[in-house]
């Protein structure tokens, strides 16, 4: 678990955007996920990593759980910190929030 956990930290400090999702940004596999996504894009986010969480082991998944002590997908970073799943990032994004925590992390929509 805990290499898991390493590996985890890596890619969410390594990459500036790192949405855990269930499916692909193309083919979400639940509706949370799918909204996540358009809420990124929506907010000018182009680019982010996204781990399609259904791919990995069951192991993997239970990881990226426990890292941010979230239960479920999907589970946005920004820069390292972890902002929150689907619900929170539609609030944040209505509240103009999640736009000042991306900062120059989006292109003006």
């Amino acid at each position: 678990m805990e290499e898991l956990k390493q590996e985890i930290h890596r890619l969410v400090t390594e990459n500036p955007v790192v949405l855990f999702i269930k499916g692909t940004p193309q083919f979400p596999m639940c509706g949370f996920s799918g909204r996540a996504v358009q809420v990124l894009k929506a907010s000018g986010v182009k680019n982010f990593l996204y781990v399609n969480v259904l791919e990995q082991t069951p192991e993997f998944q239970a990881a990226v759980c426990d890292y941010a002590s979230w239960p479920t997908w999907p589970q946005l970073y920004i820069r390292g910190e972890f902002i929150g799943g689907c619900d929170i990032m539609t609030e944040m994004a209505q509240a103009g929030e999640l736009q000042q925590v991306l900062g120059d992390l989006a292109v003006p929509v």
